[in-house]
């Protein structure tokens, strides 16, 4: 999957020059949580968000430091805070270096970059010139889009065999030692573990087969030193 089939195919942009008036009207009447601030050209130089908006005056949350501690981080912070709470315009309020990506790149690369970075956003590029957004809220909605749909009951026997499949498909999951036993879509898994940390894995391998409609674990667990079993959590339970 690609960043081209997953963006926002649209760019609400402002350039440096625009007034800060300007750039929250914007925002308010495309109901978004950012801006891709452009040069003359059109390349992408920077983004104004609602977290470089935090921090005004007009709002009473300008930082404030005790007087030793401005004397500690110097003048020069202090006259940065008190541009970015008092700037009129974008050019002197905004989050310079916007970060980009190619429309061609993947969307694990994309992904890679917001987290790297810890942003939630990346301007999507074509020749130079931003031709859209790829954010955390489309990265969801791709989520959403690749997520198997609920389907039509599946029969007890082919859910058992979905399931074996599964278990031969994972190295990690134990097929000698855990049975799946199917009744009317509800999985009971029985047997043992050798690891607690497989007891999750397993539940969410189940779950994930389409047709399951419950999961119930009466898997023991092996006890490293002792080599006793110690019953699942959900034993005993109705």
């Amino acid at each position: 999957m690609r960043v081209k089939d997953i963006m926002t195919p649209r760019v609400i942009s402002l350039t440096e020059n625009a007034t800060l008036w300007q750039a929250l009207e914007t925002l308010t009447t495309n109901r978004v949580s950012a801006l891709v601030i452009v040069d003359a050209a059109g390349a992408p130089v920077g983004v104004l968000s609602e977290g470089d908006l935090l921090r005004r005056a007009e709002l009473g949350t300008a930082k404030r430091r005790p007087g030793w501690l401005e004397f500690l981080v110097g003048g020069g912070k202090a006259a940065l805070d008190y541009r970015l709470s008092h700037g009129r315009h974008v050019g002197e309020i905004m989050t310079r270096g916007a970060l980009s990506i190619s429309e061609d790149a993947s969307v694990s690369e994309a992904v890679d970059a917001m987290l790297g970075h810890r942003i939630k956003r990346l301007v999507v590029v074509r020749g130079g010139k931003a031709i859209g957004v790829c954010s955390r809220s489309d990265l969801i909605k791709a989520l959403m889009a690749a997520m198997p749909k609920p389907e039509a009951p599946c029969s007890d026997k082919v859910i058992a065999a979905a399931i074996g499949a599964e278990f031969d498909r994972e190295p990690w999951a134990p097929r000698g030692s855990v049975r799946a036993k199917v009744i009317d879509g509800a999985v009971t898994l029985e047997g043992a573990i050798a690891d607690e940390r497989l007891r999750g894995a397993l539940r969410v391998l189940v779950e994930n087969v389409p047709g399951v409609k419950s999961v119930r674990d009466r898997m023991a667990w092996v006890e490293p030193h002792s080599g006793f079993l110690v019953p699942s959590p959900d034993d005993g339970k109705d």
